[in-house]
């Protein structure tokens, strides 16, 4: 690879994409910066001009010689400086260098995360607006919201916490509903009230891996049952109940965090009639409860006197909103819930709480989640057409993608080649309970990133999966 390209100069150029090739040799620099540098001079002295549409990065890389991930590389930091801009199914654009960027722009990275599994990011003005004017209502009742609050909220709290949970089909009676700080935090007072160290608590083979570290840290023992399309699998589940007999099954069962599988009613009674059958307890995660227009009835619609029910905000609204509903299956096990979460967390945020009881009844929240399904149904289609056919699974309402890597690479190596080129990917390590990890990664399309930014990331990533793991070695 010589990265010599064809001339000095790209004059001549103005007229479409396709004819940009600088020579690189001449910038003393690893190649991706050079690339970098080379359109930075070519704007400066007007052979590039604002607007022109540049090749594509596998048509730069057959013109210069390079690797496909060194382009990409390169037009990472353009980005990342200004430079260049992508348009989600055009292709990527000189940028006018006098054109004043927004403030949310320039402080967007250049690098492309995929790691953190968060809800796309609102981008619209209007409900942007409404959403700040919730917020600066509650000053007028700061001083109060900065006090100490009777745990579990106000009761106007405990009404919008029910009307968000009657949104999914779950009836929360006040004696059995605790507003708690994060869904976490209810999760691991569960886990503390229905097991003592050195018990089972199942769990899918890969699951969300923050069930992974509570189990670890109150000592019990986490035990993996085995997984199809249709999430865990029922045999598997009484198998493990005769040998190990679990005090809990633990479930993300809807758009599952990392394999985005949803376990379909049919599925959900078969689970259920074991945990009857071996009186084991159902903590059902319904992270993702109003993401999906159309799901199958909850675990605790289904059995609310053997499950935990846990609906957390963080998935639906923003991640920074730390706040969860939990169902308890009694008013009995609620009450050393709430004794055990106060004793820890002594109440949930009052700003928090109140931020999240405005938008409940206002309308703001169920506007929030609107724009998070349209915005992550559009995410998913850029996906579904950059993506190979068969690598992935993907939910048309979440916003992460599971990738099964073909044949020859792995997840670590996947993930380098990522890191090389500015994106960030998630193997699959911490998602796995038992047996040898899959080669597999998670990636998240939501988050402050844009579509073109996915676009721009997806494109990288889908070139790696249709190559050779050997073709992206940087090892000399």
């Amino acid at each position: 690879m010589n990265g010599t390209g064809r001339g000095a100069g790209s004059e001549g150029l103005h007229g479409g994409a396709g004819a940009w090739a600088p020579d690189l040799k001449r910038w003393g620099k690893p190649h991706y910066l050079a690339i970098v540098e080379a359109l930075a001079d070519d704007i400066r002295n007007g052979r590039l001009l604002p607007g022109t549409r540049l090749p594509t990065q596998r048509a730069l890389a057959e013109v210069l010689d390079l690797n496909f991930t060194t382009v990409s590389r390169g037009y990472v930091e353009a980005h990342k400086r200004g430079l260049i801009e992508g348009r989600v199914g055009q292709g990527t654009f000189v940028v006018d260098p006098a054109r004043t960027m927004r403030p949310a722009e320039a402080a967007r990275p250049g690098p492309v995360d995929f790691t953190m599994n968060l809800p796309p990011e609102p981008d619209s003005p209007t409900l942007k607006a409404r959403m700040q004017a919730s917020f600066a209502e509650l000053s007028g009742d700061l001083v109060n919201l900065l006090r100490y609050q009777g745990f579990g909220g106000t009761e106007e709290d405990r009404d919008a916490a029910t009307r968000w949970l009657a949104g999914r089909g779950v009836q929360a009676p006040r004696e059995r509903l605790l507003i708690c700080p994060g869904a976490h935090s209810a999760l691991f007072a569960i886990l503390g009230q229905v097991a003592r160290p050195g018990d089972v608590i199942c769990a899918e083979r890969i699951t969300y891996p923050g069930i992974r570290a509570m189990a670890a840290h109150l000592g019990l023992r986490l035990v993996d049952l085995p997984m199809d399309r249709h999430g865990v699998d029922p045999d598997a589940f009484a198998a493990a109940c005769t040998k190990v007999a679990p005090k809990a099954l633990y479930l993300n069962p809807l758009l599952q965090n990392p394999t985005t599988a949803t376990i379909p009613r049919g599925r959900r009674e078969a689970i259920i009639a074991v945990a009857r059958r071996y009186a084991v307890t159902i903590i059902e995660d319904d992270a993702y409860a109003r993401i999906c227009p159309t799901p199958p009835p909850s675990f605790a619609t289904l059995a609310p006197e053997i499950t935990y029910y846990v609906a957390g905000l963080s998935k639906c609204l923003g991640a920074g909103l730390r706040l969860a509903f939990l169902v308890a299956p009694s008013a009995r096990a609620a009450l050393p819930l709430g004794g055990a979460l106060r004793a820890a967390t002594v109440m949930a945020s009052p700003i928090a709480t109140a931020l999240a009881t405005r938008w409940i009844t206002d309308g703001t929240a169920e506007a929030i989640v609107q724009f998070v399904r349209a915005e992550s149904a559009a995410r998913q289609r850029i996906a579904a057409t950059l993506l190979p056919a068969g690598t992935f699974k993907a939910d048309p309402h979440g916003f992460h993608v599971w990738i099964t890597l073909p044949e020859g690479w792995t997840r670590s190596a996947f993930a380098s080649q990522g890191r090389a080129a500015g994106l960030g990917v998630v193997g699959s390590d911490p998602f796995c309970v038992g047996g040898t990890p899959p080669e597999a990664v998670r990636l998240c399309l939501g988050g402050p990133i844009t579509r073109a930014q996915i676009s721009q990331g997806l494109e990288v990533l889908a070139h790696a999966l249709d190559g050779s793991p050997a073709l992206a070695s940087t090892y000399i």
